[in-house]
């Protein structure tokens, strides 16, 4: 286990030995597969890092079930494996032991922060339809997905996060800024989730500027610009930075000694839209990243901030 993994779990007061184990194999797929984010967990205090690391390995893990290019599973199979993961869930909610270390970790995470059983079920039901639905048409459609799949990460944050107003009022904006970073993901991996068959930018909005899953497949697999696709994302990208906007002022909502990190995740994930519009759009054939950097320039001030926060605290 690494330094940084113990002295955090000591700091949260995480002692046994298979909850230890479960929190560092969260954290680990932070570190792996959610650089942004990990960088931005290591601005709050060590005692709530192993929360976020625990929600993050679950919603990783669910994930996986489905977007594993290497599972040749057939959909009822996979959302027969988000079925048996559900119950799995419930039964360490209740307190049964899971033998999974990362259901064991998200389940004590649950119950140190008395989180919402309803948001880990709207979560899964998300990666239930990915097991089926390949298109949205419209935003409304959409809505339903990103609800589940990124607005509730959202709200399951925010216990851990604290506010200084009631939670009700930092509700919609926790909400609003997983629907923006969710978003931003469909954006920048628009070619990736094709490979997956799917296409989650709404089919009307693209074909109001003559886009289909015909053209995006056609200029993912030729590496082409087409001026159709390049207005179309400016698009998508404008209505992305309006839910940031909306998202922005539960920055100030969060307890001080958090705010650090929600506002250097905030300035990474809304950098991604600032990449792919550097690009001209051309974003099919590659996944556009913040440059180490450019995050090392974000992630520096905001480690002052958040050691003076503490301070304070």
């Amino acid at each position: 286990m690494p330094n940084a993994a113990r002295a955090e779990l000591d700091a949260a007061g995480i002692t046994h030995p298979a909850l230890r184990a479960g929190y560092t194999a969260c954290r680990a797929l932070n570190a792996t597969h959610g650089r942004t984010y990990f960088l931005a967990t290591r601005l709050l205090p060590a005692g709530r890092r192993p929360a976020v690391h625990a929600l993050y390995g679950f919603a990783r893990y669910a994930d996986e079930i489905v977007d594993d290019l290497d599972d040749t599973r057939s959909p009822g199979e996979k959302a027969a494996r988000i079925d048996a993961l559900e119950a799995q869930l419930q039964r360490a909610l209740a307190g049964d032991g899971p033998e999974h270390p990362v259901l064991a970790a998200v389940a004590d995470t649950a119950a140190r922060y008395a989180l919402d059983p309803r948001h880990f079920t709207d979560f899964l039901a998300s990666m239930r339809m990915d097991t089926t639905v390949t298109e949205y048409a419209t935003f409304d459609e959409l809505a339903r997905y990103v609800h589940g799949s990124a607005a509730v990460i959202g709200l399951l944050m925010l216990p851990v996060l604290g506010t200084t107003v009631p939670r009700v009022e930092a509700e919609g904006p926790a909400a609003a800024l997983g629907v923006a970073f969710q978003i931003t993901n469909f954006l920048r991996d628009v070619g990736e989730d094709l490979d997956r068959g799917r296409v989650y930018l709404p089919t009307e909005e693209l074909a109001a500027f003559g886009v289909d899953r015909e053209l995006l497949t056609w200029c993912r697999r030729t590496r082409r610009r087409d001026p159709r696709v390049r207005r179309a994302l400016a698009h998508l990208v404008a209505h992305t930075r309006a839910i940031y906007r909306r998202a922005e002022p539960g920055i100030g909502m969060l307890e001080p000694v958090s705010r650090a990190c929600v506002s250097c995740a905030f300035t990474l994930y809304r950098g991604i839209l600032d990449r792919i519009e550097a690009a001209d759009y051309h974003v099919l054939h590659r996944r556009v990243t913040v440059p180490v950097h450019t995050r090392a320039a974000v992630a520096g001030p905001g480690l002052v901030r958040a050691l003076v926060a503490r301070a304070r605290a």
